[in-house]
């Protein structure tokens, strides 16, 4: 059994940092266990840009208000409390909080936690 905290990774190696957005990466591909599981803030007024082409990515909100846009098609969601979104066709996306936004992330592949958003917002694949 594996149990972790939010606090122990707080200012660790795995709890990353931008100007848009902070990510507490809970579980990582390290653990072994087939997926990883991250604690996203994203900041009230950003626009963020991402695309998952490696990964699989599931978004549960558990705070906040604002959008997510699928850029192939335009379609523009709701994002509130108890909204989740699947990637599960590498989508091109938006998210345009407008409250500050919490979310718990599931990524499959799992990741490292070295990754870094490339100039397309891509993780690249890294098998450890």
């Amino acid at each position: 059994m594996l149990v972790r905290t939010l606090d122990e990774v707080t200012d660790t190696d795995a709890d990353i940092k931008t100007p848009n957005w902070r990510s507490k990466r809970v579980i990582l591909a390290k653990e072994g266990i087939g997926f990883s599981v991250h604690e996203t803030t994203l900041y009230a007024g950003t626009v963020n840009d991402f695309w998952y082409a490696n990964h699989i990515e599931a978004v549960f909100v558990t705070s906040g208000e604002g959008e997510v846009e699928n850029k192939a098609t335009g379609e523009v969601f709701p994002l509130k409390p108890g909204t989740i979104y699947v990637l599960n066709d590498h989508d091109k996306h938006q998210v345009r909080p407008k409250t500050e936004i919490k979310c718990v992330c599931v990524f499959n592949p799992p990741v490292t936690g070295r990754e870094v958003h490339d100039e397309n917002g891509v993780y690249p694949l890294i098998t450890e």
